[in-house]
């Protein structure tokens, strides 16, 4: 009976070892924007590069995983939304992380849709683009970016100091319509601004090209966005204003709920990559102005908090 059960325990050391093994060889399958430099850029041709991917890349080796990212590409329609866009992904099982996932109330709330659309994304096909895939709940991280809007400059008004939205009194602006950028300046100060604001249709205007043209003197963006401009244009001619909207939401990873064990090993590595200073570190390679996460971890009814101000 000795010998027999002593053959069990070393058959169960063997399967455990074997399920170590193959966990080790699962690859950590994290889903990431094709284009939003200085965070994630998948370009043919050219190696993988961001913010986004330098962590990821980070996290998966302190898990002892290999990495694999799913790139995929963001839109904007009537019936897609970042976080239907993420959760999709999700759940039909693209990937088990979304990075650079804004961390707000209203972003992680149950979806009010049963199923969504998949984004566009690498090696999709014909029927990818047309099916619809049910949704399930999301959770995310703890936060590894604190990620503002700024003031961005244009030539003519090169040195104008900012230290709050009213500064902007007298000054051409220009914003995308819809954006957040959009609601912040048109509800100051009950309207103050809004005679000075031009609107540009996303995707079709070049807002931060006509700023450096001088058609506008300012406008409201996000601050990763300017630094991509930058990366992109080392002689440009716009320039930060140095006011970051006090506003701003910390930026994670989200999963799904009923993977709680990935997201506590996630943080686990985040924890620890922010206290060695490596986050920031990542940050300072992929040309981004990294601000540490900020409280609250999760931004509440953010539109709410805009029009009170």
């Amino acid at each position: 009976m000795r010998g027999r059960h002593v053959a069990w325990s070393v058959a169960a050391v063997l399967s455990a070892m074997a399920s170590v093994a193959l966990a080790a060889d699962d690859p950590l399958k994290v889903c990431l924007d094709e284009d939003r430099p200085p965070l994630s850029v998948h370009r043919r041709d050219k190696p993988d590069a961001g913010f986004d991917v330098l962590l990821a890349q980070a996290i998966a080796e302190r898990m002892g995983r290999p990495l694999k990212i799913q790139w995929f590409e963001s839109r904007l329609d009537e019936d897609s939304s970042p976080q239907l866009e993420a959760n999709a992904l999700l759940s039909d099982g693209r990937c088990s992380l979304v990075g650079g996932y804004a961390l707000t109330q209203d972003s992680l709330v149950a979806p009010g849709m049963k199923t969504a659309r998949l984004p566009g994304f690498a090696g999709a096909t014909r029927d990818d683009r047309r099916r619809r895939v049910p949704l399930g709940v999301l959770a995310p991280s703890q936060p590894y970016i604190y990620s503002p809007m700024t003031v961005v400059l244009g030539p003519k008004a090169r040195g104008r100091k900012v230290g709050d939205i009213g500064d902007l009194a007298g000054l051409r602006l220009a914003i995308e319509s819809g954006s957040l950028g959009d609601a912040i300046l048109m509800t100051f100060d009950k309207g103050r601004l809004i005679d000075n604001i031009t609107h540009l249709v996303p995707g079709r205007d070049d807002l931060l090209g006509g700023l450096e043209r001088g058609d506008h003197d300012a406008t409201l963006i996000d601050l990763a966005r300017f630094d991509a401009h930058r990366a992109a244009h080392p002689d440009t001619a716009i320039t930060a204003s140095g006011y970051h909207y006090p506003i701003g939401a910390n930026r994670g990873y989200v999963g799904l709920a009923s993977d709680g064990a990935l997201i506590a090993a996630v943080n686990k590595a985040l924890t620890e990559l922010s206290a060695s200073g490596k986050i920031a570190e990542f940050g300072k390679q992929a040309g981004l102005t990294y601000l540490p996460p900020r409280e609250p971890a999760i931004l509440g009814d953010v539109w709410t908090k805009i029009i009170q101000r």
